[in-house]
């Protein structure tokens, strides 16, 4: 393969990197599954190369690695509100409290829309 290749492929794949930074600092999840395609299929032509220079090699590495993090942290913000708004379902549906001992009594809130007919 030529240089020329070689280079073309780096400054692709630095491209897409750059777009994914962007993609997860704004928080465009949508965008960073379609960048994910394009990323995978470079660093594949990028396996195929027989010279890559060292430096442009360690400036993408750097620039996934960067990338990795934000998406680790993308990650566990999601996570983070999953759990919050699962709490706050369970606030919606019983009520916890406590007696003078410290001991939790759970009571159910639910709405019960039957209705109970007496002779």
């Amino acid at each position: 393969m030529s240089n020329v290749v070689g280079s073309d492929v780096i400054g692709a794949l630095d491209d897409v990197l750059e777009k994914e930074r962007e993609a997860l600092l704004s928080g465009n999840l949508e965008a960073i599954g379609r960048l994910l395609e394009q990323k995978e299929a470079l660093i594949e032509e990028l396996s195929v190369l027989e010279e890559i220079e060292a430096k442009a090699l360690h400036d993408l590495t750097g620039k996934m690695k960067r990338n990795q993090d934000l998406l680790d942290h993308a990650l566990a913000g999601i996570r983070s509100v999953a759990g919050r708004l699962a709490a706050m379902r369970r606030v919606r549906s019983s009520l916890d409290t406590y007696d003078a001992n410290g001991t939790k009594r759970s009571v159910d809130m639910t709405n019960d829309t039957s209705l109970e007919k007496r002779a």
